[in-house]
């Protein structure tokens, strides 16, 4: 990775923000702050700033204001996302947008990490370290379940799958699936429970997540309850991506695309451009950002300071209890758009009680 972008003139200064989801668990902060930090040592000439959603500060806003305040007339704003759903084309843009037009800040906004050979390179690594870290096994015998964030936008769910078959011709695995943390189907458990059937003795899961957190402590947790009813199959974990040096290699390349004009998303398959099937009324939809009740809310676990273990998501805890309820209140207050495959009966629960009024379910 090289050290630097191109220098520019004083007056052609620019900021660069990294636009971060936010989350309730300690640890998925501190890597995230980690990861901006590599990404400053690597272009220190740069000032750069981070901001999130919700649950964690600086919000975006804090963020911008910080960069603003060094004179800074253009900023190039990139969503630390893995795929482009509702929070890279919606959510951030509409602060993005509501940010420029009060302040007078020009804010380029850039595309989400996507795939390239350095995601690919960087999932292929951490795989890697899994399966040297285990007893020899053939890769030709092996399943490999690749775990997805989950969205209502089908577009970001299927680019996944691609990842996943990147994965499995790379290294020729017998097989490969893949499953989902939440929103869509499958879901890791019942996913889990389906893909033993076909026979595999040896089954690697890998959250294709950039960071720790609930989401991951849950996929860790659901693949051990399959594992502990099929003791006859070996179940690998491999880690997540982190900040891994291809994917701050990434992040440099997105920063560089505006930079030079080559900026574009893949509008092609974009439910809010093209009528895709099944999701026909979504074109056109206004954009707005559904996380305004919760921004800068700082929201963290109390069972575990450091690093999410699952304890706090037993069935039947108040802290689940209560969690459940906050997420219905979330939904019910962010007017999304009702998700097609809702009634899934291998997708998430809570979609299914968020079944009416339709217009109120997770987007």
């Amino acid at each position: 990775m090289t050290s630097e972008l191109p220098n520019y003139h004083d007056d052609n200064r620019f900021g660069v923000l990294i636009c971060g989801h936010g989350s309730r668990n300690r640890l998925a902060i501190d890597e995230f702050a980690q990861l901006v930090l590599s990404i400053k040592l690597r272009m220190p000439s740069i000032p750069i700033e981070y901001g999130y959603l919700e649950f964690a500060r600086p919000v975006i806003s804090e963020a911008l204001d910080r960069l603003h305040s060094q004179s800074l007339k253009r900023v190039i704003a990139i969503p630390a996302m893995l795929f482009a759903a509702g929070h890279a084309k919606n959510d951030i843009p509409s602060l993005l947008n509501a940010y420029a037009l009060k302040s007078g800040i020009v804010i380029e906004y850039g595309r989400e990490l996507g795939i390239n050979n350095s995601m690919i390179g960087a999932a292929g690594a951490r795989i890697k370290a899994t399966i040297e870290s285990a007893d020899n096994f053939p890769n030709s015998e092996t399943l490999l379940v690749v775990v997805g964030r989950g969205s209502s936008d089908p577009d970001a769910n299927s680019n996944v799958a691609k990842i996943t078959r990147m994965l499995v011709e790379g290294f020729g695995f017998g097989w490969g699936e893949t499953v989902y943390s939440g929103v869509t189907f499958p879901l890791v458990e019942p996913g889990l429970r389906q893909l033993v059937r076909l026979g595999f003795k040896r089954i690697i899961v890998f959250p294709y997540f950039l960071f720790s957190g609930v989401l991951v402590s849950r996929i860790r947790k659901h693949t051990e309850r399959v594992a502990a009813d099929f003791p006859e199959i070996e179940f690998l974990h491999a880690p997540y991506l982190g900040s891994h040096p291809l994917v701050l290699e990434t992040f440099k390349d997105r920063i560089e695309e505006v930079l030079v004009g080559n900026n574009s998303m893949n509008c092609a398959l974009c439910k809010y451009r093209s009528s895709l099937l099944g999701f026909e009324n979504e074109v056109s939809l206004e954009q707005g950002s559904h996380h305004h009740h919760v921004e800068g809310l700082e929201e963290s676990c109390k069972l575990c300071e450091a690093e999410c273990t699952g304890a706090c998501e037993v069935e039947g805890s108040h802290y689940l209890e209560q969690k459940k309820s906050n997420e219905e209140n979330h939904h019910l207050s962010n007017h999304h758009y009702p998700y097609p495959n809702a009634d899934h009966p291998l997708g998430p629960i809570t979609l299914r009680s968020l079944a009416s009024p339709p217009e109120v379910q997770e987007g």
